[in-house]
Order: structure tokens, then sequence, then C-alpha cells
């Protein structure tokens, strides 16, 4: 079926324009490379915290870290992360590398994950 509307090509701009004032709403989503570079940064940062001590006495983990499909997959694996850096640096110094992590979830996952739990010490 032919339409009888003319066809618009939309401005390159537009979904820019578009992603501009969603965020502006508060509710703009990542773009895909950003969300792929952070959730990198994430991995590697959760990585690097384990260090080699986490690699070598927990390989299961670390592997569940650096194959993790996903933002989410991460963030559920933060748990387990906590559980390997309190053993190994006690639980207050966990606390405070787990909160600099989780902070960089921010953005990235639904509301319905994050919640209002915090990790920051008072």
């Amino acid at each position: 079926m032919r339409s009888f509307l003319p066809s618009l090509k939309l401005p390159t701009f537009m979904p820019q324009l578009r992603t501009s004032c969603m965020a502006l709403l508060g509710r703009a989503e990542p773009a895909p490379e950003a969300l792929g570079a952070r959730t990198e940064m994430i991995r590697q940062l959760m990585l690097q915290e384990l260090g080699e001590y986490g690699e070598k006495k927990f390989p299961a983990i670390a592997r569940r870290v650096r194959y993790a499909p996903d933002v989410q997959g991460l963030w559920y694996a933060r748990s387990d992360v906590m559980a390997i850096l309190a053993n190994s640096h006690g639980e207050t110094a966990a606390r405070e590398k787990m909160a600099m992590i989780s902070d960089r979830f921010n953005g990235l996952l639904p509301k319905s994950l994050t919640g209002k739990i915090s990790f920051k010490l008072r």
C-alpha cells in the first residue's frame, strides 16, 4: 500500500535533541557506546579490587565478574566481591571500596534494582 504522505527525513541532530530533552526530565538512558564503556570500567574496577588474591582464591567469582554479560550481571556480583574484599581487607575497608564501586552504577540500572540502599559509611 502506497502512502500519500510525503516521506520525511529527520535531521541528524534529532536523536541527540530527544536524548537531551529526556535527560532534562530525568529519564535519559545512556547511549549504547557510553553504557558499554562504563560497564567495562566497572568490570575492570571490580577485578582490580579483587586483585591476585581474589583471582587465585576465588576463581569462580573472578570469572563471574570477568564474563558478566551486562551491567546487571555486575550489579548482582557485588555481594560476592564484597565478601572477598571483607575476607582480605576487613569489612570497613571492603564497605568503602564497594561504596566507590556502587556509585559507578548511577544512571545505568533501573530504580527497582538500586532502590534507596546506600553503602556510604556514616
